[in-house]
């Protein structure tokens, strides 16, 4: 799968910003719980109101809260004094419409100060609010009192106990303070997070007293909390936008670029590669499988990328904000999903395996029946293809419905993990609100992590069923790509000798097939001219497609050398050597497109006189004229829609219009009437003076002129020479032509 990926060089930059995206998203969802927390502690609970410094505090009460302090020169030099004496009137107006007790006495305003500032002046004033808090409300805590008091010596505890704040000034400074550090430590350990709340309610308190409307002051909080929640959600959600769209077109592209390299690697492949594959196997490869891949690539970055980065910000979220006592639950969560996820995955990617090749059989088969559906018909064998087809289908069908169940449980059994979770995290943060240890908000946002992170695990185990099958689709397609073809071009290449255009030698050729135990041919030698032209003949079998099949380099020779123009074959790149050679397979074989595009197809830069030039020699005049649209007459897939004689006639002039050196028909007059393989051999012969001329052929008829005749039998020349010479000497050219034509035909 990796050598897969390292195709995504050419889409880097849209990698780049798509992972840089996802950070930005992954980071607007994890901030997403804390505002939440925000809206449900600060909000909700404390009624907006955040921070245990108060923005504004009466004189009067800033002078009795420096009573229980030593540090009144670091709170006092964050405030500002102001009355209405010191004030414009504009200034004046503003202020006292926000604080209305200004009217009556001085008040201190908070100055503009930084997050760390304002931390370190909570810490501060959060000890002296609580001991003011408590004086104030000295009923509702006389419990609390009753114990804080054991720490003060005898003479006082009086003073402490009737908590009159001018009793409590004619405490010695010292012990005050100690006191005020026992009742912040006494509330710290039993109370916890509860007394934040309450030096919160106490900042309250000193707002209701400036005469701020709370009700208001709570609902612009949570206004503003919402806003920045809804920009946060805006621009996730932009990003995730973003996300999809790069991502498609990042898989699109790797899955062109993958078809690309796979098609061009294909054409580049002897008929030894194409054996190996099978066509059914490489259609799939090119299409199934890269499609695999295609859907896995478009959900990588999406899932695969952004789960890790939401699971591992989630737990560092967790860690720094939310109290360490419910970690453990995270824990199994991720272990009861790796379970389940290793357990299916074991269970699954074997037959995920087996999945690709019977897609393979299936095409292989439907391939077949459809393309042989004449010869079944004829031969009246549809129930015996159909149960052949319907067992590809069942094998198939079988494999998926095992995967699909394996992988259905998965998702319930993960909906269970995620739903327990919900219920331990709702059991045990209840309890710890319950017990002051966390506030509701806190278990809100410890829920949200938590589900990010068990979401995020859910997610890679989601994708973990596409996983596998796209791996095995990776490999078939390394498959091809890291196939080396046995026929390559040279490193160095050599000229063609210009003094023997032309000219095709077979110097001692021997040829075995790959895996083949026997050569089947052994010892070729001929030498055909231009000019010229040479037939070669035998029984079925002999080895006469195999010998013409060598000139183009569809195979190579195993011994002995191929010369062409003087060359060997081997030293020439294949596209040089074809160029010279106008080749017309044993099966006339036709593409899509019209007439014209199919005797072009091999330079569609002819001009219209030498399409029209090639088509007369063939033969093939004759019905393309008869047709209503002529040459733009219109051919379907393989010919499908002409016969075979007129698909052998249009196969031939596609040949003779690139006007090549060589020319090479492999028994392509089979399909011709006698009178059209005259006609066309005697056209043929006025236009090919100086070209060389090769013909595999059954028929006696169409090689009784030759030039020369090779003669095979079982992969061995036994003769060679004109018509004339063979009837002579050559006991098997004379039985097959007796076999044919009698003996006045022959003379």
């Amino acid at each position: 799968m990796l050598k897969i990926l390292k195709n995504l060089k050419s889409s880097l930059v849209s990698v780049i910003i798509i992972v840089i995206l996802l950070c930005i998203q992954a980071m607007a969802d994890l901030s997403l719980p804390d505002y939440t927390s925000k809206v449900i502690n600060v909000g909700i609970q404390q009624e907006g109101v955040e921070s245990v410094t108060p923005e504004a505090i009466r004189k009067s009460k800033m002078d009795d809260l420096l009573i229980f302090t030593l540090d009144d020169d670091k709170i006092l030099e964050n405030y500002s004094l102001i009355s209405k004496n010191n004030l414009s009137q504009k200034d004046y107006n503003k202020y006292v419409k926000k604080y209305p007790a200004l009217e009556n006495e001085d008040i201190y305003i908070l100055n503009k100060i930084n997050k760390n500032k304002r931390e370190e002046l909570d810490n501060i004033i959060v000890k002296p609010i609580l001991a003011l808090n408590i004086i104030d409300n000295k009923q509702n805590n006389a419990q609390l009192i009753q114990t804080m008091v054991q720490g003060v010596p005898e003479v006082y505890r009086e003073q402490v106990l009737n908590l009159n704040l001018d009793l409590v000034k004619q405490i010695p400074e010292e012990l005050l303070i100690n006191f005020v550090n026992q009742a912040y430590s006494m509330l710290e350990n039993n109370l916890d997070t509860i007394v934040d709340q309450l030096a919160i309610n106490a900042t309250k308190q000193e707002y209701i007293a400036l005469g701020i409307d709370i009700s208001n002051y709570q609902t612009l909080y949570i206004v503003e909390v919402g806003t920045r929640m809804l920009g946060i959600a805006l621009v996730s959600m932009v990003s995730a936008i973003i996300i999809m769209l790069l991502s498609s077109r990042v898989a699109a592209k790797l899955s062109r670029n993958l078809r690309d390299k796979v098609f061009k690697k294909v054409l580049g492949f002897s008929t030894k590669e194409f054996r190996e594959f099978s066509t059914a196997s490489l259609i799939t490869r090119s299409t199934n499988d890269i499609q695999q891949i295609q859907m896995l690539i478009s959900m990588l970055f999406r899932t695969v990328v952004y789960a890790p980065i939401m699971g591992i910000g989630g737990f560092l979220r967790v860690l720094a904000n939310s109290n360490m006592s419910m970690a453990w639950i995270i824990g199994i969560a991720l272990f009861a999903i790796l379970v389940i996820v290793m357990t299916l995955f074991i269970i699954a990617m074997p037959k995920f395996k087996k999945l690709q090749n019977l897609i393979d059989k299936l095409n292989l088969v439907s391939r077949e029946i459809l393309t042989g559906l004449p010869v079944i018909r004829a031969f009246n064998t549809e129930k015996r293809e159909e149960d052949r087809f319907d067992q590809a289908n069942k094998d198939l069908m079988s494999t998926n419905i095992f995967v699909n169940k394996a992988m259905s449980i998965m998702m319930p059994a993960l909906m269970l993990v995620m739903n327990v979770i919900a219920i331990m995290i709702v059991w045990f943060g209840g309890k710890n609100v319950d017990s002051g240890l966390m506030q509701v908000g806190d278990v809100m946002a410890f829920i949200q992590y938590t589900m990010h992170i068990v979401m995020s695990f859910l997610v890679i185990s989601m994708i973990s069923i596409m996983l596998p099958r796209a791996s095995v689709s990776a490999n078939r397609i390394n498959e091809i790509l890291e196939t080396k073809p046995s026929i390559k071009d040279p490193e160095k290449e050599k000229e063609f000798n210009k003094e023997k255009t032309g000219l095709v030698e077979f110097k001692n050729v021997s040829f075995r097939y790959p895996d083949a135990e026997t050569e089947i041919l052994t010892d070729i030698n001929f030498v055909a001219k231009p000019g010229e032209t040479t037939a070669i003949i035998g029984s079925t079998g002999s080895g006469k497609s195999t010998i013409v099949n060598l000139i183009p380099r569809f195979y190579d020779v195993t011994g002995g050398e191929l010369l062409i123009d003087g060359v060997n074959v081997k030293d020439i790149s294949q596209k040089k050597l074809r160029e010279k050679i106008g080749f017309v397979p044993q099966k006339g074989m036709l593409f899509s497109g019209t007439i014209e595009s199919n005797i072009k197809y091999g330079n569609s830069n002819i001009t219209d006189e030498q399409m029209e030039w090639a088509a007369e020699i063939a033969q093939a005049t004759e019905f393309i004229e008869k047709k209503e649209d002529g040459y733009n007459s219109e051919i379907a897939q393989g010919g499908g829609n002409v016969s075979g004689g007129q698909k052998q006639r249009l196969s031939i002039a596609r040949a003779i219009a690139i006007n090549p050196e060589i020319l090479v028909f492999d028994d392509s007059f089979s399909a011709l009437d006698f009178k059209t393989d005259a006609k066309l051999r005697e056209e043929l012969a006025k236009s090919t003076e100086n070209k060389t001329v090769i013909i595999v052929a059954q028929r006696i008829s169409t090689v009784l002129n030759a030039e020369q005749i090779i003669v095979l039998e079982e992969g061995k020349i036994v003769g060679k020479g004109t018509h004339k010479e063979l009837m002579q000497n050559c006991e098997t050219y004379k039985q097959i032509a007796l076999s044919q034509l009698s003996e006045e035909e022959l003379k």
